[in-house]
């Protein structure tokens, strides 16, 4: 990688989706939009006014979003997303690093190796640090 990566995305796990965002709305004042079954019920969080284009007006801040927690350890611990400009390469570099790429979903829920397509966002991928700790590699757009 010849450039840093920025950290363009937050992810944390839920419970209860309505006591979650009834939480991070009165305590922060976020704005939240739930995506639905076909999105997993995933909750995006709005921490901070976007553009027409969902980017952050704000240097230095970030949007974030909110999962179903499940009985699965790497569900209950915080990620970041790191944005890179080609998803199979920051793969490779990871694997490289000592790190390890955990995968993500298909369409019909199933496990795969292979970053999976978020309509409007791009490219995803879970991945795990040296150190266990879960983070995510988005490469944005359409690719």
């Amino acid at each position: 990688m010849s450039k840093p990566n920025p950290v363009v995305h937050f992810e944390m796990g839920y419970q209860d989706r309505a006591r979650m965002v009834k939480f991070y709305e009165t305590a922060f004042g976020w704005e939240t939009e739930s995506m639905g079954p076909d999105m997993g019920n995933y909750v995006v969080a709005h921490t901070t006014a976007t553009d027409d284009k969902g980017m952050v007006q704000t240097p230095g801040a970030i949007n974030g979003g909110f999962y179903q927690k499940t009985d699965s350890p790497l569900s209950q611990a915080p990620s970041v997303v790191v944005s890179v400009d080609d998803i199979h390469e920051a793969m490779a570099a990871v694997v490289a690093a000592g790190g390890k790429i955990l995968g993500g979903m298909d369409q019909n829920g199933n496990h795969t190796d292979e970053p999976q397509m978020i309509p409007g966002v791009g490219l995803w991928i879970s991945a795990m640090d040296t150190e266990d700790n879960r983070f995510s590699i988005l490469q944005a757009g359409n690719a």
